[in-house]
């Protein structure tokens, strides 16, 4: 059963994914409100309410719980806890489920393996011994992340054709946390799959997009991608079968490294609207946003149909002083985040360039 009208839509965090989600929300006539500790984040200048307080707060969570008839999250560290707690109280979308498995790397991989998806292969490493072992094995080269918490290039070190030995004191410079070695991928290009999975089960998967990532960070999100037909539709059946298997509700975003002969290795998945779904905005009728939102209430899921090509690109930083330029040109979409300080590495927006399909 749907939500009627005029029902509200908890969003836990406030950056520039719940601004746009409350956005969407508002446009199919949903109240929300939003669980942010940063006093006037970008979701509170189009959310109908903020609670500032910390995630995990049990009455910030008893109050967010009380006020809205479904909870959905804006990112993937949401205390699971949290969730797990809200959800006895009222319907969470996405399952808390779906965030113990994307907190984790090593939890993600093995999930996406056990259901028949494969990755690139990875050793858990607790110390600069295991460090050195997993080297081995991946000769000499290898990508050193933290299990949990990193995003945007953060927590990560790349080995390239090194000796295997001499990495004493890596674990500590890495911060004494948990860590993953993944084996370098010599892929051809990345890719993204945005899908939703509706209460009935219904799927609805947007097209790949190409994605260049520059420091760890998306830089630009290309539809089409420059692969094959058969490549597309594995990519889309690969993120149907983590909906299903984690009896999900709402959108997520799964990244792919593309092989030269075409076959996928499924990098991570975001239990979310993802940054290189943000395309959707200018492109399709029904955007990730509305997707979600679609999704969550319970109503119907849209075409995920594009009418246009298209590309999209992050504004970082100082990429803040073209945007004049950017307002001059013609079928060009601009979205900004309302962020007050631009600092490098920062998200400020992003804008779409369209090439409308004939």
């Amino acid at each position: 059963m749907s939500l009627p009208i005029g029902s509200t839509i908890g969003i836990i965090g406030g950056g520039q994914l719940g601004r746009m989600l409350a956005m969407a929300a508002a446009r199919l006539g949903y109240r929300t409100i939003v669980l942010e500790p940063q006093a006037d984040c970008p979701a509170a200048h189009v959310a109908n309410r903020q609670i500032v307080a910390a995630f995990d707060d049990p009455a910030a969570l008893a109050e967010l719980a009380s006020a809205s008839a479904v909870v959905t999250y804006e990112f993937e560290n949401v205390p699971v806890a949290a969730a797990e707690t809200l959800a006895a109280r009222v319907p969470v979308h996405p399952p808390a489920r779906a965030l113990e498995v994307a907190q984790d790397r090593v939890t993600e991989k093995s999930f996406l393996n056990g259901i028949g998806i494969p990755t690139a292969e990875f050793c858990p490493i607790d110390n600069d011994d295991q460090l050195t072992v997993a080297l081995k094995k991946f000769s000499g080269s290898g990508v050193l992340k933290t299990r949990r918490l990193g995003y945007d290039g953060k927590g990560q070190r790349i080995f390239r054709n090194m000796e295997t030995g001499g990495f004493a004191g890596t674990c500590e410079a890495m911060g004494n946390v948990p860590l993953i070695l993944e084996s370098l991928v010599a892929f051809e290009r990345e890719i993204s799959v945005i899908a939703a999975r509706g209460l009935d089960g219904s799927i609805a998967a947007y097209d790949p997009a190409e994605n260049v990532h520059r420091e760890g960070i998306l830089r630009s999100s290309t539809v089409p991608a420059t692969i094959k037909p058969e490549t597309a539709a594995a990519a889309k059946e690969a993120v149907a079968k983590i909906l299903a298997a984690l009896d999900y509700v709402g959108v997520i975003g799964v990244e792919f490294f593309v092989l030269a002969d075409g076959a996928l290795l499924a990098n991570e998945l975001a239990p979310r609207v993802h940054n290189s779904g943000h395309w959707t905005e200018a492109a399709c009728i029904v955007s990730q946003f509305e997707q979600h939102v679609r999704a969550v209430a319970g109503l119907p899921l849209g075409s995920p149909a594009r009418h246009s090509d298209c590309e999209m690109e992050n504004l970082i930083g100082d990429d803040m002083l073209k945007v004049p330029a950017l307002l001059a040109e013609p079928d060009l979409m601009l979205h900004l985040y309302g962020k007050t300080e631009s600092r490098p590495g920062r998200k400020m927006g992003h804008f779409t360039r369209i090439s409308r399909r004939s």
